[in-house]
């Protein structure tokens, strides 16, 4: 719900209210005649889905390059294509298992009947997708929310107005409205989907704006998906291979010049170990970007206020007392919409930058001389998304890990266990609530309704009035 940028020429088109509500009716009354859709129908959607994105590839990749000012095609095509690909033939391979129900245990008690757990679709459901991964952040939760059975209206970016248009037409292509249909506008579009009774709402975004999608949630008793963000730090460990840490490192925040909601927000690095740290850091960096000026395979910051944004953050560091080292291997100019990698070291928690989700290629690097340190910051402070771990030591990792909450973490790696499409991915306290990968995600668009068998034979009229000596009998049998 982030105000359109001024600087882009290109609108998306606006979205009111007696539309979107126009829209819900149409689903509403599809949903109704199929309540309960078949496997087939199901793979059926996902198929078009699939075949829309191969068809729309090169359109999608060149509006996002021009909504960026400059995106790596490689990240593009790894984020935005395949890992949605890849997802759809991992739903297309498990849900007609996920889709059958379970049995559940009655116990002694309840002998003679039997317990079932039926999936059924939530019904009409909305997504709200972010700007900084504009497909993957749309197809990803609507290919969850088809494979539970649903039908899905989405409210795309107004940030990124090329690639939602690119989106929304994609769609309008292989759905009918009442199937599938994405929205554009800006932030009153936004504020009126998401006031819209749905049977569930998922939420991509930040933390502020998570509570007031939460708050206009609750009015209509909507239950909600939040997929928020937060300051992740990364840990290097005593016994961690600071090479290697550098170089996942430098990746994990250099993936979309850091502006993912999984990047590594900060770091802390034995005291004794900082030195080598920064000069492994900027190798690492010069390897993959030998050049920043015009690098196609460097992402820009989005725009010019989130680059003033961070601009500020750098200031306000330096003038509390923090040495801002900038990683730029050519030296060169870098014009509006890059950004090298700034090392900031000396930080504190009244600095800007320790205080917001950075969103952006700058890392805060603190030390410290005890493990116990690091683990008790992070508990300090709200639960981040994830949690980033470098060290061989099965003590320390084991340590780490039990005593830190997140919402996910990886050993000795970062960012990539949003790519294992079999294990939930999503936030803890102020990063977030659901999830929406696995078998997990089938279950958030799903409601998981028991239902209880009984034969002629009915163990239960042993309890019916009047009193009886087996009424007697079971209640001393169980009530013990």
């Amino acid at each position: 719900m982030s105000a359109s940028p001024a600087e882009v020429p290109f609108s998306a088109v606006e979205t009111g209210r007696d539309e979107l509500l126009r829209l819900m009716d149409l689903q509403r009354r599809a949903f109704g005649s199929q309540p309960m859709p078949s496997y087939e129908v199901r793979v059926d959607r996902l198929n078009r889905l699939r075949v829309a994105l191969l068809a729309n590839r090169e359109k999608l990749i060149a509006a996002i390059n021009d909504d960026f000012g400059g995106r790596s095609r490689l990240e593009t095509e790894f984020a935005e294509i395949m890992m949605p690909l890849e997802n759809i033939r991992y739903l297309k391979k498990h849900i007609k298992k996920w889709m059958k129900p379970q049995r559940r245990r009655v116990g002694l008690l309840m002998a003679s009947t039997s317990a079932k757990i039926h999936f059924q679709p939530l019904g009409v459901t909305g997504i709200v997708a972010p700007w900084n991964f504009p497909v993957y952040l749309a197809v990803q939760p609507l290919s969850y929310a088809l494979a539970a059975g649903n039908r899905v209206m989405l409210k795309l970016s107004e940030i990124t107005p090329r690639t939602s248009e690119a989106t929304r037409a994609m769609l309008a292509e292989a759905f009918s409205d009442d199937e599938v249909v994405a929205v554009t506008g800006g932030v009153e579009t936004a504020k009126q989907f998401v006031d819209l009774p749905f049977d569930h709402l998922l939420f991509t975004g930040s933390t502020a704006v998570g509570r007031q999608v939460m708050k206009a949630a609750a009015n209509n008793l909507t239950p909600v998906t939040l997929e928020l963000g937060g300051k992740s730090p990364v840990i290097i460990g005593p016994e961690a291979d600071v090479e290697m840490a550098a170089e996942r490192i430098c990746f994990g925040k250099s993936l979309n010049s850091g502006q993912i909601c999984l990047a590594p927000d900060y770091l802390f690095c034995p005291a004794d170990k900082v030195d080598q740290l920064e000069r492994a850091i900027r190798q690492q960096f010069a390897k993959m970007y030998p050049h920043l000026a015009g690098n196609p395979e460097h992402t820009c910051i989005i725009n010019k206020q989130h680059k003033r944004r961070l601009e500020a953050w750098i200031e306000d560091a330096k003038e509390k007392g923090a040495r801002v080292e900038v990683v730029n291997p050519a030296g060169q100019e870098l014009g509006e919409c890059r950004m090298a990698l700034h090392l900031v070291f000396g930080v504190t928690d009244e600095m800007k930058i320790m205080q917001e989700e950075i969103f952006g290629p700058l890392l805060p690097v603190m030390t410290y001389r005890d493990l116990g340190e690091t683990i008790a910051y992070v508990n300090s402070h709200p639960r981040p998304l994830a949690l980033y771990l470098f060290d061989h030591d099965k003590r320390n990792i084991r340590r780490i890990l039990s005593q830190t909450h997140s919402g996910g973490a990886c050993v000795n790696d970062t960012i990539f266990h949003i790519a294992i499409h079999d294990m939930p991915f999503g936030g803890v306290g102020s990063s977030g609530m659901g999830a929406y990968q696995g078998r997990e995600g089938f279950l958030t668009f799903s409601h998981a309704k028991g239902v209880l068998s009984r034969p002629r034979l009915n163990f239960a009229k042993a309890i019916y009035p009047p009193r009886s000596k087996l009424a007697d009998l079971m209640l001393r049998f169980f009530a013990r």
